[in-house]
């Protein structure tokens, strides 16, 4: 026997949930195979079986918090899956079942016999359920056996087939019909919409995810400990726009990748950092990190929840390393591939709502940081222009929070400036100045 144990998670992470058994007890797995889910406050990673066998026994249920070693099941090296038990014993049980039972089905209605028939099939009584599965079987004074399954667990798409099937769930109807009966009002056909909130619960509790927590308490830690304001600019894009259409084919046939737009502000947020050192620090205790390292975090939205892996020394790299790295991180981030070195650490975020359409917003800080930059979307507005014409240009706000505490007005209002000023005239990231 082999235990299956929670590996290293990484730096400063000692716990981890787990999320979901990809093998259940007697089925075979092969070497390298995953075959449990782990979910910690940065990642979701998976356990691999060291060898191939058999999983004998699971220790800890979906959902529940370990740590760093601790025993999950045991798997049968070298074991050979045993799928003959369920047969045999359910053949010999049968005929006495049909003996007994005999009498009392055959002076049932025949309709018991066609609910009947479908719940042996579909071993729903083993099916798993969620607690909104059994709000919905409870309404409808249903059991999970009477219910066909789609797969291992019943589903609230699986008991609303059933009740389609079986009428709509007309059981309820009939003693709708007495009640109307009094009231000759023709306010009576109200009650029409009701099934159609009686087909899902009107609440359901889902238990928050390890990464749900995290992110939970460190948004509202940010607030508790920095003092943090906003300030906010505009930028007119058009300059990048026509640079990145007229580049954009040889840009992509040298170096595989689009020019995009937040290669730009990753380039134009480090000049500003690096003109303005406090915005790239940080406190710890009772005193005040300064980096020389640009280490830039790009915020990417997953199924999961928020997560920020870091682009590492992005200011020693030129713009398609830095977009490269961007859809690198992005496309891991989505499908929970990112390592725990990869989202530790960081001086500087970036965040684009503009992606959803977001017009402003106010990003908070990724602690312990002491300042992040938002992007937004790009709308055509009019301009007044320098020699006094109205020009219809693609503008896009942008919202810098930072930490008062260490960040002064001057310095977070100006580095915005730069930003914008760097974007506005992108030969400034060339020049440097």
């Amino acid at each position: 026997m082999a235990e299956i144990k929670v590996p290293t998670l990484g730096e400063s992470v000692t716990e981890a949930t787990v999320a979901q058994w990809l093998k259940k007890e007697g089925e075979a797995v092969k070497a390298d195979e995953a075959i449990v889910e782990l979910e910690t406050d940065k990642v979701t990673l998976e356990v691999n079986a060291p060898e191939d066998g058999v999983i004998a026994k699971i220790t800890v249920g979906e959902g529940e918090t370990v740590e760093v070693g601790a025993i999950l099941g045991q798997m049968d090296i070298g074991g050979v899956a045993n799928d003959t038990p369920v047969a045999p014993v359910a053949e010999p049980e049968a005929p006495v079942a049909e003996i007994a039972p005999a009498p009392a089905p055959v002076e049932a209605a025949p309709a018991a016999s066609v609910e009947a028939a479908p719940a042996p099939a579909v071993a729903a009584g083993e099916a798993k359920t969620s607690p909104a599965v059994r709000k919905m079987l409870a309404d409808n004074n249903l059991d999970a056996s009477q219910v066909p399954a789609s797969g291992d667990r019943l589903t609230k798409d699986d008991v609303q087939k059933y009740l389609d099937a079986q009428g709509g769930g007309s059981a309820p109807a009939p003693a709708a019909a007495p009640a109307p009966a009094p009231a000759p009002k023709p306010a009576a056909a109200a009650p029409a919409p009701t099934p159609l909130q009686e087909a899902g619960p009107r609440e359901e509790r889902v238990k928050m995810t390890k990464l749900r927590k995290v992110i939970a308490f460190r948004l509202k830690e940010a607030q508790n400990t920095a003092a943090i304001l906003t300030t906010f600019n505009e930028v007119d894009m058009t300059a990048v726009m026509e640079l990145r259409k007229a580049y954009q084919d040889q840009f992509v046939k040298k170096h595989g990748v689009k020019l995009g737009f937040m290669s730009f502000f990753v380039k134009a947020a480090i000049q500003a950092l690096q003109e303005f050192p406090a915005v790239n620090a940080e406190i710890q205790g009772e005193e005040l990190v300064y980096k020389n390292y640009y280490d830039i975090g790009v915020a990417v939205s997953t199924p999961q929840g928020l997560v920020v892996p870091v682009i590492r020394d992005a200011d020693k790299m030129n713009m398609a390393s830095i977009e490269n790295k961007i859809i690198d991180l992005g496309t891991r981030a989505k499908d929970g591939k990112l390592s725990m070195d990869e989202m530790m650490g960081g001086t500087f975020t970036i965040t684009n709502g503009g992606i959803f359409g977001s017009m402003l917003s106010t990003p908070i800080l990724n602690t312990p940081q002491s300042a992040i930059l938002g992007m937004h979307n790009i709308v055509q507005r009019p301009v007044v222009m320098p020699d006094g014409s109205i020009q219809a240009r693609p503008m896009m706000y942008l919202a810098m929070s930072y930490d008062h505490r260490i960040i002064d007005g001057r310095e977070a209002v100006t580095s915005l400036v730069r930003i914008k000023q760097a974007i506005e005239d992108p030969q400034r990231l060339v020049l440097d100045v």
